[in-house]
Formats: structure tokens, C-alpha cells, sequence
């Protein structure tokens, strides 16, 4: 089940318990029911837990189960209909309303007809929820209490391009770059093949990263193929891969042919397409014949787990990829399970472990699943438990591996099983995006702030969510972070195991008909607007709908009608003009995307009225003329991401925006101020991201404000100043928490600005990339107490390093790059662990191998040249 009774009941009572909502209740009469419903919930939840265990073999159990959950779900409604009339009453006294109308209805503490209607909705539920509490009693079910879950000290997420954890995969590597090297015809396959979990991807990334091979292309590309064979997809791909902009509103087949030919002609380049299922050969074929352009040598290697696939392909070479030997599947696990160096403290779990990866039938990825499970973990019982149970006599396909990752997953804590079952809504190969996943998790109210995360935000938490489940493997392929950003996938067996988990509560509308549950909650939506009215209407409390396709307007007004429990709505890409005014209904929705519509001009002001929303996006929407005049209404946002044509953002008066946490504010070239008034703005504000806003000349007198701040990215803004941003007086005394900057693109730079010492004790990145006209750093730039990460790159006036900035003991990472006015030596650097640079003695050394290289090729020629006058003589 995607969202567990018990994750469910305990995310009710948490509502019900805190202080303000029981003032809420006592303020409009509805204390004394909600009372006994939490009385109630609070019975049936403590059996819960043994429930889920026995419902799978329980058809009668199960159907309680689903009757309960149904209930919680209104329950959740009513509870959240409530909170947003507080907020709704909050919003219209800070602001005013012009409807004397409104004014009148909060006057007093709620109107009648709205008292009379919740009171109604919530003996319904109380009735119910007696009914259902007594029914429990059949079942014999015992009380179990989940223990309050404290994380782990956590491993730092590894991100490069090759997994740092690669155990036994170096002979395959050399076995394929052998053949790989030696390719003489035009367009050359070599084929991975293997069963699914065997590591095929990270095989093809570490053959892709070799020093040789990257030494030997002069073009290299990646694109994961999956299920989607459409060659214009692959074309798109291809091109975006190698660093070409793709606009998908205007290239035709022709033109993405022709930009394809244009990028490969007289190149040899490498291609990896990753995971290909496609066994039509004419399909192939056509690929094949637009990849031809290359130079001789060019490759193409396949991964992909069916040998019919590969044999269609006609490759050169094709490398079966075997399950790990045992001593390195137990190296791997150890790896996984122990901190370094502890393994060696407990031998008697090292005997256990020899068993359980005995049971892993030799694939990496149930072994680093089960060892993730296992990190930190000492309790010799729980590692027999995972020895011996009776999961691994299931019997599963692709060698055993669903076995192993259901063991990992039902070890789970509930919110983690929660939060990992909510992934169902995305299909396989998706890319997530850390911010995006958790805002989701925000809005379905799957993140808890449990004592033990004391007051961390929520997006803290859901970050650690995601590292804990990157550690169990269910998560991978992780991007490197670049501003606090970060993309990561799921592997398709992962997948398949989330499927099987969430299948009754998700449903993808696409072209085929199929059979409806009615406890869908999800919806994908990847078919006509037809299909969609079809299955819409037939069914009830849908909590989520994702447009995987671009939806008419009537379409979305359809739904937006039908589904009053909408927490998520995401329509990307979309092409309408109008957002339906019936969006201000929905008071219970939590996150909007209307990201990247090229289309929509203008806003409903009735969207103001989603005083619930959390999370809003217009990133994108580039023809949007302004936002609505209410906006500040929006006060329970956390998350805005806008593109605008407009001047100013906010106009109408004062903006508080106090639950704001993250501003992304892209492709706005007009927009030259974010407020007209700037006191009490974004007083929580933690990110904050300027990307493409051309007529930006300075930051606003904005950063003396934000003593929030942690993040802040200025990129492509041309006409920007930064000097300015302190807002006047001693910059010293700011006392701000600014700890990563980035600076991309901004020729207007000459030097770095004096509001930056606001925090010095708390600066730990700072990033400057492109700034043509930056000539020289402060001499202050060393007296930043935390920097421990410097990048400096294409920065062509720089000369010069402030004294002393080799000598700073918080470095630890050091780029430097194409700074051709900047001389630094690698020994200047000797105590930095992670260095990257451009050193005279690089340039040298690039310099004489150059000229060796070119000597090399003279002699070639003279011999070529002897050796021709030779053959002539002899004939």
C-alpha cells in the first residue's frame, strides 16, 4: 500500500494533538467530536502495525484495512478544511479583503452553515471509526509499537560519475575497453548484457571514464534509453548529451537530423545507450543510419539484459556479464554494512553475513541493498533476522534480487516506507530532482518532525529521507549537487518493487483500457483528454494527478472539478493560455507546476485563494505578464519559482512571504526589483536563486533582511551590481548565514562585495564562474572562517590570489581553471586535499607535449616521405 494505515493514523493524531488546532476546535465547537475520533484512532493504532504484517494473508483483514484508510482520508480532509479556514481568516485580517461579504463571515469565529456542515462531516467520521474499532476485535490482533526511529550518522552521498564503490568489475572493464580501442569501422556496437541488478550501468560508466578511452574520443555522449525507442527522443538526447540546447517546441525531425550530422561529422565519438529493450531491427537500423557521420573508430556500447536485443545490434563484441565471485560480493558487503575498519570488531556478524550473501545469488545490487540495511547495526539478531527470513523463499525472477530488496524495504521505518511508496507516481528511468521529490513529500504530509529532528525544517528532514534511502540502494546514479541541487534514479527492479508495492493506489491513464481500483489515489495522466474524462468520473478521493502529456484546458478544468482532495497538480510543458479561475476551490491543494508553458499570459486572481499551497512553479512560463495582484495571500508558501515579463514582482503593498524557504527567480529580463517595500519580506527565506534577469542592476537593499539566508546564485544577470546589497552601514555588523555562493556570468563583476564579510564565520562554498571583468579578490577573502570550498573558472582579468589564502586551514577544495592571467603553482596548494587546477607547471608540461606530439608527426612524415621516394625508385 502506498501510504500505510499506520504512517496515515499517526499523521492524523499528530494534527489532532497540536495546540493550536485544539484552540481552532474550541473556538467553533467542534471539540468535543474530534476528541473521541482521536480517542479512537489512537485505540486502533497501536494494532496496526501487526495489521500490515497480516493483511497479505487476510483478504477480510485487508478490506478493514482499506475501510480505515478511507476513513483517515476524510478525516485528513476535515482536519485540513478547518486549518484552512484559520489560515484563510489570518490571511484576510493581515491584508483586508474588499468583499465586505468576507469581512462579515469572520467577524465572528465561523458562519453557521460552515459550523453545521463540518460538525456533519465529523460525526460521519466518528461514527464510522466506532464501526470500525469494533470490527478490529475479530482479527486478534496484538499491540506493537514502532520504535521512535533515529538516523544514522550518514555517509557522504557519493556523486561522481563512476560509483566510488565498485568491487570486481575491473577485469570486465579491460575486456571491453580492449575491442573498444581497437574499432577501425565507421559506427562500431559493443553489447553489455546481464540480468538486471548485475551492475551493467555501472560497467559501461566506469569504461566510460577510463583515462584511455576519454583520451582516445573526441566526442563522448550518454543517453538512457529504456522503454522509449523513439529515434527523434534519441536524436534529442544524443544532442543534449554532447551540450546542444534542444528547444522541443521548434525542432523537427529534419532539423535534429541535420544538428546531429553537423555534431559528429569527422569526429570519432563514443555513444553509451543505456538499458535498450527494443528489439526491432528497422528501428535500429534508422538509429544506425544517423550516427554514421562519425569518423572511423566511432562505438556505441549497449547495455541491455536480453540477448535477443543483442543480437540484433550485430556488435563487435559482446560481454555477458556475470554475477560477482563470493569473495567480492562479501567484500561489497562488508563495505556497505561496516564503518571503515569495524568489521574487524565483530567477527561473529561476519559469519552471518557469509550467509546472506550466499542468498544474494551473487548480484551487486541485492548485496549493497541488504548491506545498506544493515549499516551501523551491531544487534546480532537483526542481521540473523535478515539471515533467515522467509521472504527469501519467494520465488522471483531476474536472480532472485525482488526477494532481497522487499526484505530491505519492509525494514524500513513507516515514514521512509512511505515516502519510497509515493515514487510509484513516476515512471521508470524518471530523473528526480531532490527539491522537487520533497516538496511532493511536503505536500502529502509524508515528512514528520519527530523529536529526534528537533527543529529542523522540513526539507532537511526529506534530505536525509532521500540519503537514507540512497545508502539502501533504492535510490541511485547520483548527479554531483550544484547549488544544494542534485538529481538522482531509481533502478528498474527498484521500480518494480515500488509497483508492486503502490499498484492499488496508483493508476497511469494512457492508451489502454484497464481494469479501475477504487482506492486510486495517484493518477499519471498520459492519454487524450477523452481517456481522461473516461476514468475521471469514476472515481472519488484522488490526492494527486501528474500530466505526463500537454492536457487541454478543458481537461484540467475537468479534474480540477471532479477532485476536491488534490494535494499535488503538476501539468509541466503545458500549452494553454488560461489556468481555469475554479483553481481557487481547491483549498486543500499543497503544490502547483505549471512550469514551462510558453503560452500562459496571465493568472487567475482566484488562485490567491490557495492560502494551503506550499509550493508553486512558473519557472518557465516566460510570456507570464505578471502574477496576481493577491499574492500575498499566499502566505503558507514555502517554495516559488517564477518567470515573468514584468518589472517588479510584488506590487501590491507590503509582502511578507514569512513561510518562504525558496526563491527561484529565472528568465525575467525586465524585472528590476523584487518588492517595493522591503521590511519584514521573506524573513525565512534559506535559498534564494537569480538566473536570466538582464535588467537586474543591483540586489535590492534586500540582504541585510535575510539573516535566514544560506544559499544565494547569481547567473546570466548582465547588468548586475553586487556592491550595493549590504544596504548601507557596517557590513561587519550584518551577522548574516550566507554559506554557499555562486557568481556564474556576471560581466559587470570587478570585485567581490564588502556585504559577503556579513558572514564570514559561516561561508563555506563560494563559486565564481565567467566573470570576464573580475581583476582581483579582497585581501579579506582568507579572514572567512568556514571556506572550505574555492572554485574559480574563465575568470580572464584575474591575476592575482589575495596573500595568505594557501595558508587557510578550513580549505579543502581548490579549482582553478582557465584563468590565463593567474599563475599558481601546484606547491602552493600542498595542503589541499582536493585540487584542481591550471599550474604553470601543467602549462608547461601541455606545452611540451604538444611539441612532442608535433616532433612525432614531422618524423612520421619524413619517413612517410622516404619511404614514397623508395617505392618510386624501385618501380
Amino acid at each position: 500500500m502506498v501510504d500505510l494505515a499506520f504512517g496515515l493514523a499517526g499523521k492524523v493524531l499528530e494534527k489532532l494533538g497540536s495546540f493550536a488546532y485544539q484552540e481552532l476546535c474550541l473556538a467553533w465547537g467542534l471539540q468535543t467530536d474530534l476528541k473521541k475520533i482521536e480517542r479512537t484512532i489512537s485505540t486502533i493504532k497501536i494494532v496496526l502495525l501487526d495489521a500490515e504484517d497480516k493483511q497479505a494473508s487476510n483478504l477480510v483483514l485487508r478490506d478493514w484495512l482499506w475501510q480505515l484508510k478511507d476513513i483517515l482520508y476524510d478525516a485528513d480532509d476535515v482536519i485540513d478544511e478547518i486549518e484552512y479556514n484559520a489560515l484563510r481568516k489570518q490571511a484576510i485580517t493581515a491584508y483586508g479583503s474588499t468583499s465586505t461579504k468576507v469581512r462579515h463571515f469572520f467577524s465572528s469565529s465561523m458562519a453557521l452553515p460552515s459550523r453545521l456542515k463540518l460538525a456533519h462531516k465529523i460525526k460521519d467520521i466518528r461514527e464510522r471509526l466506532d464501526e470500525i474499532k469494533a470490527n478490529k476485535n475479530q482479527f486478534n490482533l496484538i499491540e506493537r509499537r514502532e520504535d521512535e526511529h533515529v538516523m544514522p550518522m550518514w555517509r557522504e552521498m557519493t556523486h561522481s560519475s563512476v560509483e566510488s564503490l565498485v568491487i570486481g568489475r575491473h577485469g570486465d572493464k579491460e575486456k571491453i575497453v580492449e575491442p573498444l580501442m581497437k574499432a577501425n569501422g565507421n559506427v562500431n556496437v559493443i553489447s553489455i548484457v546481464g540480468l538486471g541488478g548485475m551492475g551493467k550501468t555501472t560497467l559501461a560508466k566506469l569504461v566510460y571514464n577510463d583515462e584511455t578511452v576519454v583520451n582516445h574520443f573526441q566526442l563522448k555522449m550518454w543517453v538512457c534509453v529504456s522503454t522509449d525507442f523513439r529515434v527523434t527522443r534519441l536524436m534529442e538526447e544524443v544532442l543534449k548529451s554532447a551540450g546542444c540546447k534542444v528547444n522541443k517546441n521548434s525542432s523537427t525531425e529534419d532539423t535534429l537530423q541535420t544538428r546531429l550530422r553537423e555534431l559528429l561529422e569527422d569526429k570519432r565519438f563514443l555513444l553509451v545507450l543505456d538499458d535498450v529493450r527494443n528489439d526491432n531491427r528497422n528501428k535500429w537500423v534508422e538509429l544506425i543510419d544517423l550516427l554514421n557521420g562519425g569518423s572511423h573508430g566511432s562505438v556505441i556500447v549497449v547495455t541491455t539484459r536480453s540477448h535477443k536485443v543483442s543480437s540484433i545490434l550485430d556488435p563487435i563484441y559482446t560481454h555477458s556479464l556475470e554475477g560477482l565471485s563470493k569473495e567480492d560480493c562479501l567484500s561489497l558487503f562488508v563495505k556497505c554494512a561496516f564503518k571503515e575498519g569495524e568489521d574487524k570488531r565483530y567477527p561473529n556478524l561476519l559469519s552471518i553475513a557469509d550467509k546472506i550473501v550466499e542468498k544474494c545469488k551473487r548480484v551487486p545490487l541485492a548485496v549493497k541493498s541488504l548491506g545498506g540495511l544493515l549499516y551501523s547495526k551491531v544487534d546480532e539478531r537483526e542481521w540473523e533476522f535478515v539471515r533467515d527470513s522467509e521472504i527469501w523463499e519467494l520465488e522471483e525472477n531476474e536472480g532472485s534480487i525482488l526477494p532481497a530488496l522487499r526484505l530491505s524495504y519492509n525494514q524500513m521505518p513507516i515514514h521512509l516506507k512511505r515516502c519510497f511508496a509515493y515514487c510509484v507516481n513516476f515512471p521508470k528511468d524518471h530523473e528526480f530532482n531532490n527539491f522537487l521529490l520533497i516538496e511532493q513529500w511536503v505536500a502529502h504530509g509524508l515528512i514528520l518532525q519527530l523529536p529526534v529532528y528537533k527543529k529542523q525544517e522540513l526539507e532537511d528532514i526529506g534530505d536525509l529521507y532521500i540519503k537514507e534511502l540512497m545508502s539502501r540502494c533504492f535510490f541511485q546514479d547520483l548527479d554531483e549537487p550544484i547549488f544544494d541541487m542534485y538529481t538522482f534514479k531509481m533502478h528498474d527492479l527498484v521500480h518494480d518493487l515500488v509497483l508492486s508495492i503502490g499498484h492499488e493506489e496508483w493508476l497511469e491513464i494512457d492508451s489502454d483500457n484497464k481494469d479501475m481500483a477504487s482506492t486510486v489515489h495517484h493518477l499519471s495522466i498520459s492519454s487524450s483528454d477523452q481517456q481522461v474524462s473516461k476514468f475521471s468520473n469514476k472515481l472519488a478521493n484522488v490526492r494527486s494527478i501528474m500530466y505526463r502529456t500537454k492536457p487541454h484546458v478543458s481537461s484540467v478544468e475537468a479534474c480540477i472539478s471532479r477532485f476536491k482532495s488534490l494535494r499535488v497538480l503538476a501539468i509541466p510543458g503545458s500549452n494553454f493560455e488560461n489556468l481555469p479561475s475554479s483553481i481557487g476551490t481547491q483549498k486543500h491543494l499543497r503544490y502547483l507546476d505549471l512550469s514551462n508553458n510558453l503560452s500562459i499570459k496571465k493568472l487567475p486572481n482566484s488562485i490567491c485563494k490557495l492560502h494551503n499551497l506550499q509550493t508553486l512553479l512558473l519557472g518557465g512560463c516566460r510570456n507570464l505578464e505578471r502574477l496576481p495582484k493577491d499574492m500575498r495571500n499566499m502566505i503558507n508558501l514555502r517554495f516559488l519559482g517564477i518567470s515573468t515579463k514584468d518589472t517588479c514582482l510584488f506590487v501590491n503593498g507590503v509582502c511578507c512571504f514569512n513561510s518562504l524557504q525558496i526563491l527561484f527567480v529565472v528568465e525575467c529580463p525586465r524585472l528590476e526589483c523584487l518588492f517595493p517595500q522591503m521590511d519584514r519580506c521573506l524573513t525565512n527565506l534559506r535559498i534564494l536563486v537569480f538566473v536570466d534577469c538582464d535588467s537586474l542592476t543591483s540586489l535590492p537593499p534586500i540582504i541585510k533582511h535575510l539573516k535566514a539566508l544560506e544559499s544565494l546564485c547569481i547567473c546570466d544577470c548582465e547588468e548586475i551590481d553586487l556592491t550595493g546589497g549590504g544596504g548601507g552601514g557596517d557590513v561587519q555588523d550584518l551577522n548574516l548565514r550566507l554559506q554557499i555562493l555562486y557568481i556564474i556570468n556576471l560581466p559587470k563583476l570587478e570585485i567581490l562585495p564588502e556585504w559577503l564579510l556579513g558572514s564570514a564565520n559561516t561561508l563555506k562554498e563560494l563559486h565564481i564562474n565567467g566573470c570576464e571583468n573580475l581583476n582581483a579578490l579582497p585581501e579579506w577573502l582568507p579572514t572567512l572562517k568556514s571556506l572550505h570550498s574555492l572554485e574559480i573558472i574563465e575568470c580572464d582579468e584575474l591575476s592575482s590570489l589575495p596573500e595568505g589564502i594557501h595558508h587557510m586551514k578550513t580549505l579543502r577544495k581548490v579549482k582553478i581553471k582557465d584563468c590565463p592571467q593567474l599563475v599558481t603553482r601546484l606547491e602552493d596548494w600542498s595542503n589541499i586535499p582536493e585540487l584542481e587546477l591550471d599550474s604553470e607547471d601543467d602549462q608547461e608540461y601541455d606545452e611540451h607535449s604538444e611539441k612532442g606530439e608535433d616532433d612525432q608527426d614531422d618524423q612520421e612524415d619524413d619517413e612517410d616521405s622516404k619511404k614514397g621516394e623508395d617505392d618510386e625508385e624501385d618501380a
